[in-house]
């Protein structure tokens, strides 16, 4: 793979249905990016049964497993992505995570699942930063959170579609079925990325600007985004969030089934409604309101996100206190809704805050965060702690596990806060 050309400095245009197309087939690798990664939560209960596994053996796979590589292996893959072509390396990951995919069906025991698990990790890790720096430069920053909201619709519909179409075809021809019918896709998938979308100048979004010839060192980008206020507690707040809504993309499948007796196919058909209907209207709206009340205050980028998390709280109690079915989904609602809105203002800033040349890797830094804390801990720590509870509550250990963790929006709200106090000055600074 060579270093990218010269080319940088010729002026380059995009007419607006091109950039339009690049954000859609960036949102589309997403969709599939989060749906591959996902698809398990659906068919835990299944392959529970079938492999004989605890509760912890669980978190680990949809967890701890997957988000140790996927976010360690993000920051060098970032780093590459801010020297070479980003399409390029984009293409190879989404290859790597599909081939991936296919294999988990074909996995006989635990022990290839979990190495399944880590491949997808691997190439999982170079999507989203490679994907917000590419978006970053089609898109200027008045209507970057609003792109990246966009993009970000990726999580909703990418767990629109694992829900359902796991949930049916499990139901109907075994849980192996629905890892293939997203991995083969999303092989053809990649080959159309590579040679439909075009590289864009670094800086090209904001008139082209001059940058430094080679990106700084990952420790270097660590050091300067983790000593901006507004980064860190954006970072926690994000990570927070995500420890709880992980542990609810996870398990809410397994707490419907358990608790509620529901079958695989009718639990996929109202989580893809709830959670990928829901989550997309969170995603949507809370990258145009943020960009709306902006203009306004800059500070709501991030007081929305804060708000967000202080409702989701209570409200997720709901959805565990009630023996009602019906109730339960309805209490699912909202908190899936709001939890939703901080991704296209996050990545948003974060992309604002970070020098042209460290953006793939800004974005990295944050995903890590992200995805240590709450893909790989949220799962993990339901997991563990519904094991220790079955003692006392048997197949109700999950219901008081999964309620436990709702409760840390409210640590999540604080850290948003915190951040829009110093947001304006730290964007002050970014710009200078």
């Amino acid at each position: 793979m060579s270093s990218e050309p010269p080319s940088e400095t010729n002026p380059v245009q995009f007419s607006a249905g091109y950039v339009r197309y690049a954000v859609g087939m960036l949102s589309v690798v997403y969709v599939f990016n989060f749906a591959d990664r996902q698809i398990l939560s659906i068919l835990m209960q299944p392959i529970k049964q079938e492999m004989q596994l605890s509760d912890t053996e669980l978190g680990l796979l949809s967890g701890l497993a997957f988000a140790a590589f996927y976010a360690v292996l993000g920051l060098p893959i970032a780093r590459l992505a801010d020297k070479y072509s980003r399409v390029k390396i984009l293409t190879v990951c989404l290859a790597l995570w599909s081939l991936m995919t296919v294999v988990s069906g074909l996995a006989a025991n635990f022990a290839q699942l979990l190495a399944a698990r880590i491949g997808m990790g691997v190439g999982e890790a170079g999507g989203g930063p490679t994907s917000h720096s590419l978006i970053s430069d089609y898109v200027p920053v008045e209507r970057r959170a609003t792109a990246l909201g966009i993009f970000a619709l990726g999580v909703p519909i990418g767990l629109l579609f694992g829900y359902l179409l796991g949930g049916w075809l499990e139901q109907l021809y075994g849980w192996r079925s629905a890892f293939l019918a997203l991995g083969v896709p999303g092989l053809l998938l990649a080959v159309v990325l590579r040679f439909t979308l075009r590289e864009p100048p670094r800086g090209h979004s904001q008139g082209g600007v001059k940058i430094q010839a080679e990106p700084p060192p990952i420790k270097a980008v660590v050091l300067y985004m983790w000593r901006i206020p507004t980064f860190w507690h954006m970072a926690v707040g994000g990570s927070l969030q995500a420890f709880g809504t992980y542990a609810i993309f996870q398990w809410m499948p397994s707490f419907l089934a358990r608790t509620h007796h529901m079958q695989s196919g009718e639990i996929g058909s109202w989580l893809a409604l709830i959670i990928g209907g829901g989550g997309a209207i969170g995603s949507l709206a809370g990258g145009y309101f943020a960009d709306h009340l902006s203009r306004r205050d800059m500070r709501w980028q991030m007081w929305l996100p804060a708000i967000s998390m202080l409702l989701a709280a209570p409200i997720s109690l709901g959805i565990y206190l009630t023996d009602d079915r019906a109730i339960a989904l309805g209490f699912l609602v909202l908190p899936v809704t709001l939890v939703n809105s901080y991704l296209g203002p996050t990545f948003a800033i974060t992309q604002t805050l970070a020098p042209l040349r460290m953006r793939a890797m800004a974005s990295a830094v944050l995903i890590f965060a992200l995805t240590f804390i709450g893909l790989g801990l949220g799962p993990q720590a339901v997991g563990i702690l519904s094991d220790l509870l079955r003692p006392a509550y048997g197949e109700q250990s999950l219901r008081y596990a999964m309620m436990v963790s709702g409760l840390i929006y409210l640590w999540s709200a604080y850290h948003f806060w915190r951040a829009a106090r110093t947001l304006r000055e730290d964007l002050a600074r970014a710009a200078e």
